[in-house]
């Protein structure tokens, strides 16, 4: 998941792609709570996207108040990622 947010992060920050979405799903949840490696990189994403958490998953978890004190977007997903293709993105998943 450091490898996803680095490029993430890179891509926005230098153009690469015009527009990019980063949606936390699963296990990559679990690292943003327990990982204060990830948790801290998925924070200098701020400065270019608001990231979004799936919200049935980190509930699952118990874990969507942590989350979302790292300024990570608590919501459902299922929707978003499929409008999100319909829309012509490009899922990437790490």
């Amino acid at each position: 998941v450091l490898t996803a947010i680095m490029y993430a992060r890179n891509t926005i920050q230098y153009n690469w792609l015009s527009d990019v979405k980063v949606i936390f799903f699963g296990p990559s949840e679990r690292l943003l709570d327990g990982d204060k490696e990830t948790a801290s990189q998925a924070q200098t994403l701020l400065n270019h996207t608001v990231p979004v958490a799936c919200k049935y998953v980190s509930d699952q978890e118990n874990i969507s108040d942590e989350i979302s004190t790292l300024g990570v977007k608590v919501d459902y997903v299922g929707k978003l990622i499929a409008s999100l293709v319909r829309d012509d993105y490009v899922p990437m998943v790490w």
